[in-house]
């Protein structure tokens, strides 16, 4: 069996519009702990993502950490994670985690 090979991850922290700011300070702390790099806030639907979002790219290497820290420090937010190989479809569908309740993403944007 031939596996697709890991760049990085995406985790995407999602959030309404009264979330703002603990999306932020979840965001900056995960950046100051381990440099992770800290997208745009996104305050409505962008992509598949069903709201506001903003995107931390993680190094492969740091996952588990980053992983671990955003399990315990997310305070109720919602946080979707994914394997980037370049299977967009497969990296939304199959190379996830959820951390809280997952949501339904817009997966027409693959079509």
């Amino acid at each position: 069996m031939t596996e697709p090979s890991i760049r990085d991850f995406h985790a995407h922290i999602y959030f309404d519009a009264d979330e703002l700011d603990q999306a932020q300070a979840l965001a900056e702390a995960a950046r100051a702990k381990f440099g992770v790099a800290v997208g745009r806030f996104h305050s409505g639907p962008v992509g598949p993502h069903p709201r506001g979002s903003v995107q931390l790219t993680v190094p492969r290497d740091q996952f588990g950490d980053v992983a671990q820290f955003l399990a315990l420090n997310r305070a109720g937010l919602t946080v979707f994670a994914h394997a980037e190989t370049g299977e967009d479809l497969a990296d939304h569908t199959q190379h996830v985690i959820w951390f809280g309740p997952s949501e339904t993403l817009d997966l027409s944007i693959f079509g």
